[in-house]
């Protein structure tokens, strides 16, 4: 079967160090794509990806643990993956698990945590290690009403320190509270690139 699908058409955008972006658009428009793109994990068939500074992407978070280590394995290891010293990832390790919450979880496989304790494990790890750039797919749905509310709060903080974010959304109220600026895919086209506010409201997110 020689048939294909381009996810991602001639698509072209710069971000600014320091920009918040929403990357809205609904199911199957490119938005995830364009997010692993940027992290890395996948490679672009045409074009070029330049980016300066630390990379942390919070995107499946969890599925790249090993389920036979234990969660403090799983740190040391999951921050040698982002390029993070093992000097660094020791000075933040207390921080991790305490805003985890996991407990004495720490020293027990994660084949026997719960998704809930996995996404917020990964979540933990991706936002103590200090990104330049923080790739969010709608991680912020994640967890309970509780950790949400400290996943949101955290995220305000990085905006307020000049952290660059990229978050895909597929809540227009998300992205006018958390970004300036709206990139919307449709059918792997930018259709626009502008302020949230100014996107066309008739346009279909989900």
């Amino acid at each position: 079967n020689d048939s294909h699908i381009t996810a991602l058409d001639r698509v072209s955008f710069n971000i600014t160090q320091g920009e918040s972006i929403a990357l809205l658009g609904h199911n199957g428009s490119g938005k995830s794509t364009a997010l692993k793109l940027l992290a890395g994990v996948l490679k672009p068939s045409e074009g070029v990806i330049r980016a300066r500074g630390r990379i942390a992407p919070l995107l499946e978070l969890g599925s790249g643990f090993h389920p036979d280590l234990t969660g403090r394995e799983n740190i040391f290891l999951n921050g040698a993956t982002l390029g993070i010293p093992r000097s660094e990832i020791r000075r933040q390790f207390d921080a991790i698990v305490e805003f985890a919450e996991i407990g004495s979880f720490v020293d027990s496989p994660i084949k026997f945590y719960s998704s809930g304790m996995t996404v917020r494990l990964g979540f933990s790890i991706a936002v103590h290690l200090e990104p330049e750039i923080l790739l969010i797919d709608e991680v912020l749905s994640v967890g309970d009403a509780e950790f949400q509310a400290k996943s949101l709060a955290r995220m305000h903080r990085f905006k307020e320190e000049g952290t660059t974010i990229v978050l895909v959304t597929h809540s227009r109220n998300t992205a006018q509270d958390f970004c300036e600026r709206g990139l919307l895919l449709e059918g792997g086209r930018l259709v626009f690139d502008g302020p949230v506010s100014d996107m066309p409201s008739n346009h279909p997110l989900s």
